[in-house]
């Protein structure tokens, strides 16, 4: 499983990111990422499974990757 949060513009494009993705067929969670100056307003996609084919389709919708991010690990309650 790979633990990986591909790394976009805005919430919105994050959220048009999954929408795209699901239409593809791959499961997709927008996820709030450390914000930095390379990683602008700190929001991304994190996709569970065929990461590499899911930025792919991605970029060739027009949407601007910035990075891949390691994902945090969220506290257990």
């Amino acid at each position: 499983m790979e633990n990986t949060v591909i790394v976009v513009s805005s919430v919105t494009y994050a959220m048009k990111s999954r929408d795209l993705l699901a239409s593809h067929g791959i499961r997709a969670y927008v996820e709030r990422v450390a914000r930095t100056p390379s990683t602008g307003c700190g929001y991304g996609v994190y996709v569970p499974e065929e990461t590499d084919e899911a930025e792919e389709i991605l970029r060739s919708h027009g949407v601007r990757i910035l990075s891949r991010a390691a994902r945090r690990k969220k506290d257990s309650i």
